[in-house]
């Protein structure tokens, strides 16, 4: 393709592109490299070194060095999402983005399964990865970086995919990744602190949320929102501002009301009022903030043009996600759940989810990861020793932080908590203090199957963790 192409308007020199990069160790011959400005580093910096890598092009700011072809924008980040998405041309017909601080992941997954049920080749894009039938991708990134996105994209649609949703996080939206996909619609959680050492504040947090449904959905698109969502207002007014069509959903939503939710041992039972009509349905999963997911990827597939009718008998076959509210072993009469819960939030909400399914006690393990906000590290201990009969706090993620001191930081806000910081005997422990008719959730981590110590990655699965302690005392 060529370069003027890419960049949308004449260029003196048009050389043919052969792929894009972003880093100059991967730069080939005939690539062009998008020289972006960074955290720690300036990739201006790298432009002689993407140059003898063979570069036919750079894409940089103005007054960024080179003697290539070069598309300059102020803004390289944004100019290169659209330059990815002329690139990798090809995506599915249906892309729905969904954003919020808790939710995301479940809801995208929810809406995948829903299309599929209704007949499309349909998959989702997020934290677990890029999935469909026959299609599975690692993603490093919740929102893929703008080359991995569109080609993944391009890739997914070559491989039958027609409908998408996927989750766009707050760093995405600041930094433009995002940007060139063809939203059909999106969705919106919730909005709670989280991403603090990334944003200057809240309102920063907010506003990168909001340029999903105020930037980046298509012109007649659609949004979903879960009304009893925190923010839910806001996003309903911006939605109403750009006359986007509005479906609501929750206990104060109108397109999907859920009038009430009772818990059962094994899953859920709704009321869902639906275009005057008052539906019953069970849904097999735990938590009551699943009913709230399940009926927004509802309103997701609804807002996609798919009958309504044929939509919410498909939510009593919904398939749990991993890593959120997913039952892991049983021991002695007590059941083990592990969730990705990992803001002050999301464990309030996990742990009163799970509270009505508990004949005895609930017992949680938590931590906190390492190199991120750690304003809300006391604010999961409160939230725990609130909500939680025992609490032991362990690791998480360190990265490269002191452990002990982010234990630390946790239990200020935890008092009379149990402090193990080896995770696997943290896990071990928990197990061997239940009783018949407990439950035990490990939060943090969910679905990842490793723990990041230093620079280093090691193998660490909070669900197998749990399988081998409740087998060992089966045995003993």
């Amino acid at each position: 393709m060529k370069l003027s192409e890419l960049a949308g308007e004449a260029l003196q020199s048009d050389p043919d592109i052969k792929g894009l990069a972003t880093d100059s160790r991967e730069v080939r011959e005939g690539f062009l490299f998008a020289a972006l400005p960074g955290g720690k580093f300036d990739g201006g910096a790298f432009i002689p070194q993407a140059e003898k890598n063979g570069a036919a092009a750079v894409l940089a700011a103005p007054g960024a060095p080179t003697s290539l072809p070069t598309i300059r924008d102020a803004v390289p980040r944004r100019r290169l999402a659209h330059v990815a998405a002329r690139y990798y041309a090809r995506q599915p017909a249906t892309i729905v983005g969904v954003t919020g601080t808790n939710g995301k992941t479940s809801t995208v997954r929810f809406s995948a399964q829903l299309w599929r049920k209704l007949g499309r080749g349909a998959g989702s894009i997020g934290t677990i990865g890029a999935e469909a039938i026959g299609f599975a991708r690692k993603l490093v990134h919740t929102t893929p970086e703008p080359v991995v996105l569109h080609e993944t994209l391009r890739d997914m649609s070559d491989a039958g995919v027609t409908h998408v949703a996927m989750e766009v996080s707050s760093h995405a939206l600041t930094q433009h990744r995002a940007d060139g996909v063809r939203f059909a619609g999106a969705a919106f959680t919730n909005i709670t602190q989280d991403h603090l050492d990334f944003h200057a504040g809240f309102e920063d947090y907010f506003n990168a949320k909001l340029r999903l449904f105020g930037d980046l959905v298509s012109e007649g698109g659609f949004a979903a929102v879960n009304a009893d969502g925190e923010g839910s207002a806001r996003v309903i007014d911006a939605v109403r501002g750009r006359k986007l069509r509005l479906l609501t959903t929750g206990a104060g939503g109108e397109t999907l009301r859920l009038e009430t939710c009772e818990p059962q041992p094994k899953g859920l039972s709704i009321v869902v009022v639906a275009n005057g009509e008052r539906r019953t349905l069970s849904l097999p999963l735990i938590g009551a903030f699943q009913a709230e997911n399940a009926l927004l990827a509802a309103a997701v597939v609804i807002g996609s043009g798919e009958d309504i009718q044929r939509v919410l008998p498909l939510l009593a076959s919904l398939e749990g996600v991993p890593g959120r509210m997913q039952f892991a072993a049983e021991a002695r009469g007590s059941c083990i759940y592990i969730d990705y819960a990992h803001t002050p939030d999301a464990v309030t909400t996990a742990l009163r989810a799970i509270r009505p399914h508990a004949a005895g006690r609930v017992i949680v393990i938590l931590g906190a990861g390492g190199d991120r906000d750690r304003g809300k590290r006391p604010l999961m201990g409160s939230a725990a020793a609130a909500l939680a009969d025992i609490v032991i706090v362990t690791d998480d993620n360190p990265r490269t932080e002191e452990p002990a001191e982010i234990r630390a930081e946790v239990l200020k806000g935890a008092d009379g908590a149990v402090e193990i910081g080896d995770r696997r005997e943290a896990i071990r422990k928990g197990v061997a203090m239940l009783d018949r008719g407990d439950i035990l959730l490990i939060a943090g981590k969910g679905h990842e199957t490793g723990q990041i110590v230093g620079d280093r990655i090691l193998p660490f699965d909070d669900a197998a963790e749990a399988r081998a302690a409740a087998e060992e005392r089966r045995i003993t």
